[in-house]
Order: structure tokens, then sequence, then C-alpha cells
């Protein structure tokens, strides 16, 4: 085979392997799934080997290999490198682009406000934002560098931990100065609460419940309230004075500096498992414009936390 039919043949098989389907391939490769099975057929017939028995259904559902699910490990390191290698090439061109995933919330209340002072010191990068509630796959979505929240484990990923947080409550000053109740947890009781569904999937992050229970309220049930399923938009429905949120610190200190919120309990601490991480693939920790990035996001971080104190 030919060296650019043998690169695109791998190329095709990696992510078929990856989504099982010939169909999912052509999405991520921007060709028909016609052209994904024929490259794939190209380098089992080049090799002798078989990589997928097809199972017809409907549509075309693949099972790798043995063979081919041993060598996919190494296939997938290889493009890694070759990106590697492009990306070391790049670094002498005077056009860089760095493409960073971060959640909806985490750029509206964090990174937004601060993104103009890292333009103003690297103005031959130009950045690409991935907003996504979904941790996306840096590969498939040519993603360089993100910050997550969680625990800190993502296979094939570097994470460094940026920045730790409390959960508290907080409501707006009117709906404080209206309700003498709130100020003893137990007042809770008696309001709406503003639950953030974004964070259900994530078992270490405190729910109401296991909030009210870490203050003494272990026996009695939660008031329902409204769900919403963006952080930000939590913080924003406090302050327009529609309930009592369980707010993250990192997204609410901007807003209760601005006094468009009040925490309410500030003697009473506690605190989440989760943290906010940044991540990238290892093998990108030599590339210049990353680790710029990097480096201005923990310089970032630091400033936020003397602001906090």
């Amino acid at each position: 085979m030919k060296a650019p039919i043998y690169l695109n043949a791998l190329r095709a098989f990696e992510a078929s392997a990856r989504h099982q389907s010939f169909a999912a391939a052509a999405v991520e490769l921007n060709v028909t799934p016609a052209a994904v099975g024929q490259l794939v057929r190209q380098l089992e017939e080049w090799l002798g080997v078989v990589l997928f028995q097809r199972h017809h259904s409907g549509r075309i559902r693949l099972t790798m290999t043995d063979s081919a699910q041993s060598a996919l490990p190494a296939i997938q390191m290889g493009f890694d490198q070759l990106n590697l290698g492009i990306e070391r090439l790049k670094e002498g061109s005077s056009y860089k682009t760095l493409t960073v995933t971060v959640s909806p919330a985490f750029a509206t209340k964090w990174l937004l406000p601060r993104i103009d002072k890292f333009q103003e010191t690297h103005p031959d990068l130009e950045l690409r934002l991935d907003i996504s509630r979904r941790s996306v796959d840096f590969t498939e979505h040519d993603i360089d560098i993100g910050v997550r929240y969680g625990m800190g484990n993502w296979p094939g990923l570097k994470s460094e931990r940026l920045m730790d947080e409390e959960i508290y409550p907080v409501c707006s000053p009117a709906l404080l100065r209206a309700r003498e109740s709130l100020i003893t947890p137990h007042g809770l009781l008696g309001e709406i609460l503003l639950h953030d569904s974004s964070m259900e999937d994530h078992s270490a992050f405190p729910s109401w419940k296991t909030w009210l229970q870490k203050v003494g309220l272990s026996d009695v049930t939660v008031p329902r309230g409204m769900k919403i399923n963006n952080s930000a938009a939590v913080l924003q429905a406090a302050i327009e004075g529609h309930g009592v949120a369980l707010a993250r610190s990192i997204m609410a200190q901007a807003d209760l500096a601005a006094g468009r919120l009040v925490r309410l309990y500030p003697d009473i601490c506690v605190p989440c498992k989760l943290a906010y991480y940044v991540v990238y693939r290892p093998e990108y920790a030599s590339i210049t414009k990353f680790m710029a990035f990097r480096d201005w996001l923990f310089e970032q971080a630091e400033f936020f936390k003397k602001e906090e104190r």
C-alpha cells in the first residue's frame, strides 16, 4: 500500500475500533461509511488478517478480533506521536491556535472574566473554547488542554489539581432581609431550595440532603425546589430571589464580592471532595503553547485564592 493510503486506512481502523461503527467513524473522519469500510478492507487485505467481525442487524456492528485488540493501543500511541510531531512543527509558525475545553458554568463564572489577561500577554495565540457539559475525547475533538471538575482520574490524560472549593448556601440580600428564619440552618426547611442537577452524576458532590445532614439536620425531609442543570444558572436564580442555592465557592466568589449574593452561615465549613484540575495529554508537556496556558491558569488560581481571603 502507498504511504498516504496506509495512514488513511489505519485512521479508519482506529476510529472504527473506538466507535465500534463504520458510520460513527465516518462522521469523525468526514467521509462516507462506505469509504471507511473500504479502507478497513484494504488494510485487512494488505495485512492478511481480519480486524473486525461484522454483525448485520439493521446496521453493521463491529467486534474487534483478538489481533486487532492487541494492536490498537500501539496504533493509537503512534497517532499520538504523529500529532505531537505536527504540534512541534507548528511551534515555529507565527499562527498558532490553542483549543481549550471547559464546562459552560466554569467558562461563564471563572475563565471568561479573566481570559483577556492571557490574550494580552500571548497575542500570537488564537484561543478556541470548546464549551461542553460532558468530558469530550481530546483526540476526537482535537482538544489541547482543559479544566475538568472531579476526582482527578481521567484515563490517558495528565491531571494537575488547580483549585479546591467549599459548598455553602447563598441567597440574594433582599431574600435574607425578608426572612428572619434564615438566621439558622433550620430556617432553610421553609424555603424554596435551588438544586444543581448538573452535579447529579458526581456522587461525591454534596446535595442539599447531605449538606443538611452535615449541619445536624439529618431527620428532616428536604423541601422540594427548583432543579437547574447549570451551576451558573443556579446562582442567577438565587440572585433574582427565586430561592436559596447550594453554591460552589469558585462559581459564587464574584457574585459574593459584588454583593449580588450573600453567603449564609459562613462559620459552617463543608469541604467538597471534588476539585478543578488542569488536564492535557502527558506527551504534550513539552509544547510551549500548552504550558503557557497551563502556567497562566495556575497563576490566576493563586490570584483567586488571595481574593477569597
